[in-house]
């Protein structure tokens, strides 16, 4: 959608409504945030089969996939944000230093104010829907930007929202990279971005210029390490899963393997032999509850890739079809990668998994640390020992031991990356967190401790503050 100035003047209308709203939603009751949160899960199971509808004409994601990654992970976490927002939303008492005897100090969470949300197209429902409900709990008022290349499903978000939220609360705009822009001009108090670290630079260096505090949500090139020790079928098995559910368009699907040498072999015949277990049905030669890649350009660019790493000297072990009027890819797997060819620069997000291979482990790591900050790191390893000398020399968003993607149903812990591949926290108490302000609450008695220390500095005064400094 292209801007023009009726659009423009809907922005400023909608955000100029969203900001005198703000004091009512910080000062909002925990069971109102509750029961809006409740609200909203009702309509999204009441409408699962709708939101299975629309991701599938956008993805061709099947109904089952659809419903447990898009509409489960948004319904574990409202359940585990209601359960838990009372106690989150409490007055924090905190200790008191002597020197301000008497005072008594808290600390309270507070919303932020008018937060913008743009959120991707390779999980269109759950990446708009997940932040939507924390910023929410958290007392926002939100406007949700929904990915345009994910056209069906951002429609009916949109229309989700208006069925159930007022828009002086939330409110969907939809468009193109345009549209962000202007919204990026507005002074929010916080913005929640999932998407490419490219564009991620844009949102930063714009938020800077109205001073709002970000979370952004990226991606980079998650390795998996595969100990010697470690069973090779039960490795294949989960990072097959892994790799190609949505057909590898996923930030935390594992991007390369690192196997040792002789064991190379083995891992890629149990790959070929979970990819035609999971995708391939009886004599068919295409993929059955398998997903689409979004768009033509997004296609072009894995086919380009793909092409330069073979020319490169990589082997086709498994895969490598390509139907462009589909955009299908067929699960892929490469092997004879050298660590400088193409597909090794930048984040693949699509079905193509390269198999290193590595004698030792130092190595490996010296090799992870060469690049940017990995948003997850992988392990496969029953040997404490092992595992525990990666994870303390290679850094992380996130490190998940013995599997793949599992770690982001876990809504207790925080999800994700560090530097290039992100920035801030989300899921449970820390994406309320992320949409809080901490505000710092002390009261003071009438006399204080701190009154003995004012000017004129006489000579007891100046004796109690050298006698303060020393011993408080």
């Amino acid at each position: 959608m292209s801007m023009n100035k009726d659009f423009e003047r809907e922005i400023d209308r909608l955000f100029e409504l969203q900001k005198k709203n703000v004091v009512r939603l910080r000062t909002s009751s925990v069971n109102d945030r509750i029961m809006k949160l409740k609200k909203l899960k009702e309509y999204i199971w009441a409408n699962r089969e709708k939101i299975q509808e629309v991701v599938y004409n956008d993805l061709r994601k099947p109904p089952e996939e659809v419903l447990l990654t898009e509409i489960y992970p948004v319904i574990a976490e409202i359940k585990h944000v209601t359960k838990n927002l009372k106690r989150w939303t409490k007055l924090q008492k905190v200790g008191t230093p002597v020197s301000l005897f008497g005072a008594k100090s808290f600390c309270r969470f507070e919303s932020k104010g008018v937060v913008l949300i743009i959120s991707p197209w390779n999980y269109p429902f759950q990446l708009s829907i997940g932040p939507l409900v924390t910023a929410i709990a958290a007392g926002n008022a939100v406007i949700l930007k929904p990915s345009e290349l994910s056209l069906n499903t951002s429609g009916y978000i949109k229309k989700l929202v208006a069925d159930i939220f007022d828009e002086s609360e939330v409110a969907v705009i939809e468009g193109d990279a345009e549209v962000a822009q202007k919204l990026l001009e507005k002074s929010f108090n916080h913005i929640f971005f999932t998407g490419s670290t490219k564009v991620a630079k844009s949102v930063l260096q714009k938020a800077s210029e109205v001073l709002s505090s970000v979370t952004l949500e990226l991606g980079g090139k998650s390795p998996v390490i595969i100990d010697e020790k470690f069973d090779i079928k039960e490795a294949a098995k989960k990072i097959t899963w892994g790799k190609y559910i949505n057909a590898g368009q996923t930030c935390i699907a594992p991007d390369y393997v690192f196997v040792k040498k002789e064991l190379a072999g083995d891992f890629v015949n149990n790959l070929k032999h979970y990819i035609k277990k999971y995708y391939y049905s009886g004599s068919s030669e295409r993929c059955t509850n398998y997903c689409s890649i979004i768009n033509k350009r997004h296609f072009n660019r894995l086919k380009s890739v793909f092409d330069m790493t073979v020319k490169e000297g990589a082997k086709v072990c498994e895969g490598g079809w390509f139907i462009e009027e589909e955009c299908y890819i067929s699960p892929t797997v490469l092997t004879d990668v050298g660590k400088d060819s193409h597909i090794m620069e930048e984040e693949i997000f699509g079905p193509i998994l390269p198999v290193l291979t590595y004698e030792g482990i130092d190595d490996v790591i010296e090799y992870i640390n060469s690049k940017p900050t990995p948003l997850v790191l992988y392990v496969f390893s029953r040997d404490k020992r092992f595992y525990t000398h990666i994870i303390n020399n290679v850094i992380s968003g996130d490190c998940l031991i013995n599997d793949v993607i599992a770690h982001y149903a876990n809504h207790k812990l925080p999800f994700g990356g560090h530097n290039a591949s992100g920035i801030g926290k989300s899921h449970g108490y820390y994406g309320f967190k992320e949409f809080s302000h901490l505000r710092s609450i002390m009261v003071q008695p009438k006399h204080t401790m701190i009154q003995l220390l004012y000017p004129p500095y006489s000579d007891f005064v100046k004796k109690l503050i050298r006698w303060s400094v020393k011993y408080f």
